[in-house]
């Protein structure tokens, strides 16, 4: 399987990208904001699987060429994408700032929307897309203070997925969409600090490597809640 997955250097997408490299048979290509991360993901990988490259979706216009060119270097077509670079800022929707405001929907939202309409010509027929949401970002979910720009950007997610499955339908492509709920990250304790989440990251990490790999059979244009609590 050729796989790309954004947001792959630390928390849950890292505890993914090591999930999916344990099979020698999966390349997966890694994006995300730190170089050094991404470098340690790469050297260290066992089977040597593991490709890096610098991408921010808060600037993805800026950096879309070089990794355009990247992938097309190294795949001929894409399986799997997996949708997980995300920012979290804290702040009541009356006092937060509009760079950080910005900042949340471009990395949340139009970040991933821009990587899958850049990937498409890629992509064929069986590939699968998940998008990593919140229940933070799902309709009906508990809400919390500080967190509507965050929460509105994650929704938006979750609702291109329904639209992108109906797009892609003729294509053959299947999207999807996880609403993770509370699991021990480093955003998740800076959001909500003394709070204790239930769920690893690393088992939240082999539950996204085994959807991506085997739900597409069972699954297209879902919002799919995975909390034991939320947060």
């Amino acid at each position: 399987m050729n796989i790309v997955i954004s947001g792959g250097t630390a928390g849950i997408g890292r505890e993914t990208v090591l999930a999916l490299a344990a099979n020698k048979d999966n390349r997966i290509l890694v994006t995300g904001r730190n170089r050094s991360l991404l470098e340690d993901l790469e050297s260290g990988a066992e089977h040597k699987n593991i490709l890096a490259h610098n991408l921010d979706l808060e600037d993805f216009s800026g950096f879309e060429k070089p990794f355009m060119k990247f992938v097309s270097t190294h795949f001929d077509q894409v399986d799997i994408l997996i949708n997980n670079a995300g920012t979290l800022i804290v702040g009541e929707f009356l006092k937060i700032k509009d760079a950080d405001a910005r900042s949340m929907m471009e990395t949340n939202f139009f970040g991933p929307a821009y990587l899958i309409r850049s990937l498409a010509p890629l992509l064929k027929k069986g590939s699968h897309i998940v998008n990593i949401s919140s229940m933070g970002g799902y309709q009906g979910s508990s809400k919390y203070r500080g967190m509507a720009f965050y929460s509105s950007s994650k929704a938006a997610l979750a609702c291109l997925t329904e639209c992108l499955a109906e797009e892609f339908s003729d294509l053959g492509i299947i999207v999807n969409c996880l609403a993770l709920g509370s699991v021990d990250t480093e955003m998740l304790n800076k959001a909500f600090p003394g709070y204790k989440a239930p769920v690893s990251a690393a088992r939240m990490g082999n539950y996204i490597a085994d959807f991506a790999l085997n739900a597409k059979d069972l699954y297209n244009g879902k919002v799919i809640p995975v909390a034991m609590t939320n947060p």
